[in-house]
């Protein structure tokens, strides 16, 4: 790596910590702004009723919070599931709630006339919200076709690949049956899942059908995944366990010929410290044959390139999954999304078929990728 590509990353690593660290203050901050201009707006109410609104907000600006530190513990399932929801909704709600009452006040300044903000800002806001949950609701199907340098036997190779299913609270059964039934619509001979196809546990799993519904899945060369960081998450060994019970193969830096000799390369996820170069990992492959190479987060795709990978499937960045958080993911990774043909590599990123915590997607879509290999 260069010295200038060198210090670009070390920024980079260290404006991301430096995020997670900022980003509990800025979301109570926006919190507190909120119900405070929310206060001056239900000035009419008696204090109960202020008092009732406080713990109304309070709860609901927590209820995430509380449903993933929760999820462990043997609690009603809809009791997790109604937390999950409305703290994730709430998140962004409150985004584009804080966003529109700024601008409203703007434009109160030259119209005076107006009301309080907050009576504008929070009907656009709902409609913006509405506009996201459909959006979501309506993957779409990215078709590539790729061709590789290296031969081998047979001509094509028909690819589905999905990242970032994220089963749980926010994907349930019916929603991975509707997944499930748009994988097999694409007549796979193989289906690769980069990563995060559990959420933050396999508990909301148990007892639920989730297995039987994967196990519809048709593609007569193999099912593969490899780890993302929601599964380590959720204790890798338990992901395990679980995928033990479907027809899905996991891999945690392995390799598996597919018939025609084309090699996939599936690398444990970078949660794990300890996991394998990609150069001593493509030392174990011929060399001669097309490489897939399956690997969650998207990061060294240039080093990729420089060992001459003829593909590689990403996921994990979800393309920020609402606006303005996009505009944060592209300037994070070298590829956030989205076919590159780089020098030697074609890479894609997935934006995910389907999402975490928020069930909105704004100015991003979900999706499932169908690549076309050809030699």
């Amino acid at each position: 790596m260069r010295p200038s590509k060198c210090l670009i990353f070390i920024a980079l690593k260290i404006s991301m910590k430096i995020a997670f660290i900022l980003l509990p203050i800025v979301y109570l901050l926006g919190n507190g702004y909120l119900f405070l201009r929310s206060l001056q707006a239900l000035s009419f109410l008696p204090l109960w009723g202020k008092v009732v609104f406080g713990l109304l907000f309070w709860l609901i600006a927590f209820s995430l919070f509380a449903a993933i530190g929760l999820r462990e513990f043997a609690l009603p399932d809809w009791l997790l599931r109604t937390l999950h929801t409305a703290g994730s909704v709430w998140m962004v709600f409150l985004l584009y709630a804080v966003l529109l009452l700024i601008v409203a006040d703007v434009v109160k300044r030259f119209v005076p006339t107006m009301g309080h903000s907050l009576w504008y800002a929070l009907p656009v806001a709902c409609l913006i919200l509405v506009y996201g949950y459909i959006n979501y609701k309506h993957p779409r199907v990215e078709e590539i076709k790729v061709t590789t340098a290296r031969k081998t036997e047979g001509q094509t190779l028909r690819i589905v690949a999905v990242s970032d299913v994220h089963l749980g609270y926010g994907t349930g059964v019916s929603a991975l049956q509707k997944y499930v039934d748009l994988i097999n619509a694409q007549q796979p001979d193989v289906v690769l899942i980069a990563g995060d196809l559990i959420d933050n546990s396999i508990q909301p799993l148990i007892g639920k059908p989730f297995d039987k519904v994967l196990a519809q899945i048709h593609a007569p060369h193999g099912i593969y995944m490899v780890p993302g960081n929601h599964e380590y998450i959720s204790d890798v060994n338990k992901v395990k366990q679980y995928l033990k019970q479907t027809p899905i193969t996991l891999l945690q830096d392995s390799i598996v010929t597919l018939p025609g000799g084309i090699q996939l390369l599936g690398r444990d996820d970078r949660s794990n410290k300890h996991r394998q170069p990609l150069s001593w990992l493509l030392e174990r492959t011929d060399r001669s044959r097309p490489v897939i190479v399956l690997d969650h987060q998207p990061y060294h795709l240039a080093q990729a390139d420089s060992l001459q990978v003829d593909l590689m499937i990403c996921g994990h960045t979800h393309r920020g999954q609402v606006w303005p958080a996009s505009l944060l993911t592209d300037k994070m990774y070298e590829q956030s999304y989205g076919y590159r043909k780089w020098n030697n590599t074609h890479a894609y990123v997935s934006s995910g078929i389907s999402l975490w915590g928020p069930p909105f997607r704004i100015g991003t879509r979900s999706e499932l990728v169908v690549i076309d290999l050809k030699w």
